[in-house]
């Protein structure tokens, strides 16, 4: 399904690398059914727990204090976190409320946050996916990998 992220990381001489949270693995498993992926794909990192976002990733302490684990800020960190933890040109970062509980005033179920890294260059978005956990889940994989495609692209 994703074998065009693939072409444009060989075709770029780019290595992906992934942060997640709220996706637990499943952005690294979408990556990792693509043939030939092994060329271009370093790993991730899951990183469900603060303490490992913070020590792993090096989001800031005062990022997740002040906005949370579930922002743009934080999205950002662990995208160029992980991007320097495994040399890559490449990365993407998931983190959110899958549901079904978590809600905070202002985040949603169905809150995530995505960040990519490419070249030295961060972006960042704020998505509000709707259904269960898994459909949240899910539904932040595929935009994830898409957009990513579509950055690589533009």
């Amino acid at each position: 399904m994703y074998e065009e992220l693939y072409e444009l990381l060989k075709a770029g001489n780019l290595r992906l690398a992934v942060a997640e949270s709220c996706t637990g693995g499943l952005v690294s498993a979408a990556i990792t059914d693509i043939p030939g992926i092994s060329q271009v794909y370093a790993g991730s990192i899951t990183s469900y727990e603060n303490a490992v976002k913070e020590h792993l990733l090096k989001v800031p302490a005062e990022v997740l204090a002040t906005v949370g684990a579930v922002s743009e800020e934080c999205a950002k960190f662990m995208a160029v976190g992980v991007a320097q933890a495994m040399e890559c040109d490449v990365a993407i970062s998931t983190t959110g409320i899958a549901g079904p509980t978590g809600a905070v005033p202002g985040k949603p179920v169905g809150t995530v946050c995505i960040g990519y890294y490419i070249k030295g260059k961060v972006f960042t978005e704020t998505n509000h996916f709707t259904g269960d956990r898994s459909q949240v889940r899910n539904s932040a994989v595929k935009r994830a990998l898409t957009h990513l495609q579509e950055l690589l692209t533009a």
